[in-house]
């Protein structure tokens, strides 16, 4: 479309392109107009000279000028046919870089700077002098040219163009205030400098000052609180007095006698002595902006000076240490006293905070150690439903005595006392009730699951007041920025603005690559999220080189429900039978609970619809979540094969990317297998039956290893675990074995960890290791496999 047809559309549309477009007319209608030869010597119109934030878009410019500039009929640079005439080359080649520059200096004549009046004399700049305009201009004509140039630019300069020798121009009060202001800024990118008189001071500067009132930290959690927000004047880094504000502001002139000196003083700067009362912010705007050192300010980011009492606050946030509780049951690394220390302080001060180590850094014993510490009052803790026997295990282990209840399941009531343990989905339905709780903290463990701000979980989370909160998370950003702000939203309200703010001030220049903002957002974020990972060099040498830990689940409806009309069945047969035959029936009773444990799906001999029916499932999916975010490598053993080809299908639903190896896997296939998985930087889960894994291999890529059932013979699942932590693992392996909660899974479990001496003489004799278990009585075969809790 010719760029004539296009224009009326071009001036209506948004964008870079229509913003070109429609500064392309304004300079055309202001006569900043260049003639120009193009490289194939045909005449041509461009706009010019141009300011430096102009070039980019000089082409679409230039196109837009060529096409006003002309009329339908007429000769070279006047019609609109083009012109051959590359003879005119040298004179517009001229007439674009004019050989002499000039600048502008501004006096007062006899120095009265308090009713003088400033007069801005032409200076002409050529490679190695410079000299006034009226001392040149007879053997410099191309001077002229320069200050036609600076008057389209700045158009006060063309009254200079009306006088016989245009070097020196008196100018009103009006106009030197447009010099020190957008008027100097436009000559400046033009190339043109303004030289102010040598006995003005021209050091006042300004900022904005934030404090609190009474000099007193106020209360930051709600952000209740309101600070006083100021503009403060400086001269020479000296703040200006209240009486040297109000002189300021009641001077109507562009300069101002200050401490025995003139001071120019900009529209810009005067306006802030004027105005210099700002909107007060809210006690965590202001502690956002004394960590970032801006605050936004009429749409613009402006530097912030805190008070002291904001300065205090920054020095608490890296205090002296925090001991460790006396009455807890464990000895914390280093990096997990630091943990404590930091949660310690956000948490004194009101302020919530967001602890992401990697997982297996221990964030459940240092949330453990943080209440104990505190001892103000009730911890509520919202979490997976996987994770709530892990919760409850870890506070009576770690914290003896201390009490712990479920808020879950049928007839539940809330008992304000220790810790109390609820999921995520019974928050979400009872958010009322345990809104009406006095809490001390709220914990939101893998808070990743409230990252959508607009879920219903996430809303309900908000609805809960406590004196503090903590979200506890591996992965508090997985896709993008939005995440984090929803998770330090909850933790700390207002810190980040509202979603829309955020989204302009931080989000979308840190993803279009902008250094300086991530650099604010991340002195911002800093104090208020814990940020460590296995491999940082302060952590991995306090790291074990394998860490084992019992994962106990609680079974579904639907397993429970199983689990007893198994047991209630079997157990019958069981009573009436003697012998090989009673024997037989034991071994089949203790495989079908095991496989009920594992899923349904695995003992009815189903296929699809796994979702939702298994707790081992469940926290098997927060696992594999968490580690392929942290781009760890995973093995998943089992004893059965069936359930390797049902996890396969389940993660391959979910988009997992998996590979299975059990005893009919040819032996190429298994070192394809291997090499894949060892040389891969985002490996897939690693299916492995137990039995066929268990010698043979080396998969030193994993650093977290799952068994999802559990083996009578515990030398059985050292074999495979070793498969990771063997010569040659540079990283520490993390093992998790996942339990069936008041099942036979759970007694056998007991037994290893507390009779392991007894375990190996009963348990290790075989391979199937539960051909003792057969010998048991009626009533020791019923208590070990009768299903036991609240499930």
């Amino acid at each position: 479309m010719p760029v004539e047809e296009a224009l009326p559309s071009l001036l209506d549309r948004g964008g870079e392109l229509g913003e070109a477009v429609r500064a392309a007319v304004e300079l055309v209608a202001a006569g900043r107009l260049l003639p120009a030869v193009t490289e194939a010597g045909y005449d041509a119109w461009r706009v010019g000279p141009l300011g430096t934030s102009d070039v980019e878009h000089s082409p679409v410019m230039d196109a837009v000028a060529d096409v006003l500039a002309r009329v339908e009929d007429g000769p070279a640079f006047v019609g609109s046919a083009v012109h051959h005439v590359p003879e005119l080359r040298e004179w517009a080649d001229g007439l674009a870089r004019p050989g002499s520059r000039v600048s502008l200096r501004l006096e007062v004549p006899g120095g009265d700077f308090a009713a003088g009046t400033f007069t801005a004399v032409v200076q002409v700049h050529d490679a190695t002098t410079v000299a006034d305009l009226a001392e040149v201009l007879a053997t410099s004509p191309e001077a002229v040219l320069a200050v036609r140039h600076a008057a389209q630019v700045w158009p006060p300069l063309r009254r200079l163009l009306d006088l016989a020798v245009p070097d020196r121009l008196v100018l009103d009060d009006g106009e030197v205030l447009d010099l020190l202001g957008s008027g100097g800024a436009r000559l400046a990118e033009a190339g043109i400098d303004v030289h102010w008189p040598r006995e003005l001071d021209r050091d006042l500067t300004a900022h904005a000052t934030v404090g609190a009132p009474d000099d007193e930290l106020p209360s930051f959690f709600g952000a209740e609180a309101l600070l006083d927000f100021n503009w403060r004047l400086a001269t020479r880094g000296e703040e200006l007095t209240e009486a040297e504000l109000d002189a300021l502001a009641e001077a109507h002139r562009p300069v101002v006698r200050l401490r025995d000196r003139w001071t120019l003083v900009g529209p810009d700067l005067a306006r802030k002595a004027r105005e210099r009362d700002l909107k007060p912010l809210t006690a965590i705007d202001a502690l956002g902006a004394a960590l970032t050192g801006t605050a936004r300010v009429d749409g613009e980011w402006v530097p912030v000076a805190p008070s002291r009492p904001l300065e205090r606050l920054r020095e608490r946030l890296t205090a002296e240490p925090v001991p460790q509780p006396a009455n807890l049951r464990a000895t914390l690394r280093d990096y997990q006293l630091h943990g404590l220390r930091w949660l310690a302080h956000m948490t004194g001060l009101g302020l919530g905070g967001c602890l992401a180590d990697d997982m297996g850094l221990g964030k459940t014993i240092t949330l453990i150690a943080l209440h104990l510490h505190r001892n103000a009052g009730p911890t509520l803790v919202v979490c997976p439903a996987s994770l709530l026997g892990n919760w409850e295990r870890e506070i009576r282990r770690f914290a003896p005595g201390t009490p712990v209840s479920r808020f879950h399941g049928a007839g539940r009531e809330v008992v304000t006392d220790g810790f109390v343990l609820t999921t995520y989905g019974t928050m979400r339905l009872d958010a009322e009730r345990l809104a009406g709780a006095d809490w001390d903290l709220v914990v939101a463990d893998e808070a990743q699951h409230v990252k959508n701000a607009r879920s219903d979980t996430a809303k309900a989370l908000r609805r809960i007041p406590a004196a503090a909160r903590v979200a506890l998370t591996g992965t508090p950003v997985e896709n993008n920025l939005g995440e984090l702000w929803a998770i330090l939203d909850w933790t700390t309200p207002g810190l980040l603005g509202s979603h829309a703010t955020f989204r302009a001030r931080w989000a979308r220049p840190v993803e279009e690559g902008e250094p300086a903002a991530a650099d604010q957002l991340a002195r911002l974020v800093r104090p208020f999220l814990l940020r460590r990972r296995k491999s940082d060099p302060g952590i991995a040498p306090e790291l074990p080189p394998k860490t084992e830990t019992d994962q106990p689940v609680a079974l579904t409806a639907e397993q429970a429900g199983l689990y007893q009309a198994v047991v209630r069945e079997t157990m019958a047969e069981i009573r009436a039978a003697a012998g090989m035959q009673r024997r037989g029936l034991v071994l089949k009773l203790l495989t079908a609970l095991k496989q009920i444990c594992n899923h349904p799906a695995q003992y009815l001999g189903q296929r699809e619809g796994l979702t939702g029916r298994s707790g081992k499932l469940e926290l098997l999916d927060e696992l594999v979540d968490t580690i392929r975010a942290e781009r760890g490598g995973l093995l998943v053993f089992t004893q059965y094969v069936a359930m390797a080809r049902l996890l396969e299908t389940h993660l391959t639903g979910r988009g997992v990317a998996t590979q299975l190896l059990h005893g009919g896997t040819p032996v190429a296939r298994r070192d394809e297998l291997v090499r894949h998985f060892q040389d891969s930087a985002d490996p897939p889960v690693f299916l492995l039956s137990l039995k066929a894994a268990g010698t043979g291999l080396n998969l030193t890529r994993a650093d977290h290893v799952v068994h999802y059932d559990r083996w009578w013979n515990p030398a059985v699942e050292a074999q495979a675990t070793d498969r990771a932590h063997r010569i040659g693992q540079d990283r520490p392996v993390q093992v998790h074995r996942l339990i069936a909660e008041g099942t036979v899974e759970d007694r056998i479990a007991e037994l290893l960890e507390a009779k392991k001496d007894l375990a190996a003489t009963v348990l290790g004799r075989d391979d199937s290791g539960a051909a003792e278990l057969t010998e048991l009585t009626d009533a020791e075969l019923a208590d070990l496999v009768e299903l036991r809790g609240d499930t």
